[in-house]
């Protein structure tokens, strides 16, 4: 059974939920992109003061890593951090929150955005938490089984990792357990972060509306989580660079596709 909501979308009525779920059409997803761009544009001071924290933290760890010997944690160690990084912008999610209502939006202001829902911002932090270390450890294992004795140097480490055999059979492995980690996360987190700032609903059931949510838009949301692994990837290939572009924007953009797959309240 559908309903159709004065927005123009049909709601999924199949399971009993607290807010009305959307289903919209699959070209939403560049609307939402286009949505973050102008909001990351509107207040671009603090768009790129948050997403170059993230630059310096970025260059931080992998100096810390190299410097103790384990560059070879660092891709494991990013893709850990991407699994996080939902709940690592909720002050983004708070400045488009503000823009949208035509408030303030200040970096105290949005500092300040997971006071009013801390307890249950916090729950949905420990279980990313946990994902990111199950995943460290994964990649951990997974390298083991294909460099049991060491690691090659970290002058051959590119060479030997992209332009051999054992080092193509490696990457297909690893990249295969991480796309089942991204998959799970972004399921859990498509809408429910932004859900936990918004209103008054507790992490478990924001992670069901979430995942309802992705089922009932699977197209969309597919190509939604393949955009947001592409801009990361690209981020990070510009040595970290255009994390302080692509953090923001796609924070944003989040919120927005939040706004367009939950119905208002009623």
């Amino acid at each position: 059974m559908t309903a159709i909501d004065n927005g123009g979308h049909t709601t999924t009525t199949g399971i009993r939920l607290p807010v009305t779920v959307r289903t919209v059409s699959v070209d939403r997803s560049g609307k939402w992109l286009a949505a973050g761009w102008r909001d990351m544009w509107r207040i671009p001071g603090i768009s790129l003061t948050y997403g170059g924290a993230f630059v310096v933290i970025s260059y931080v760890l992998t100096y810390g890593l190299i410097n103790a010997g384990l560059g070879w944690l660092v891709l494991p160690l990013f893709g850990g951090f991407m699994l996080v990084a939902p709940l690592l912008v909720v002050g983004l999610y708070d400045a488009s929150r503000r823009l949208e209502a035509g408030e303030q939006v200040t970096l105290g202001l949005i500092g300040k955005a997971f006071r009013k829902h801390a307890t249950q911002i916090a729950a949905m932090g420990l279980a990313l938490m946990l994902f990111a270390f199950a995943w460290i450890v994964v990649a951990i294992i997974i390298f083991a089984m294909f460099y049991s004795q060491s690691p090659p140097p970290l002058d051959r480490f590119v060479e030997d990792i992209l332009f051999s055999q054992r080092g193509f059979v490696f990457l297909m492995t690893g990249s295969a357990a991480g796309a089942v980690f991204a998959a799970t996360i972004f399921a859990m987190t498509a809408v429910s972060i932004p859900m936990l700032l918004d209103r008054d609903i507790d992490v478990i059931t924001a992670i069901v509306v979430s995942l309802h949510a992705v089922r009932a838009n699977w197209k969309v949301m597919a190509g939604w989580a393949a955009m947001i692994g592409i801009i990361s990837l690209a981020g990070l290939a510009t040595f970290f660079i255009g994390l302080a572009l692509a953090l923001p924007m796609l924070g944003y953009a989040t919120w927005h596709a939040y706004r367009d797959v939950i119905g208002p309240p009623a």
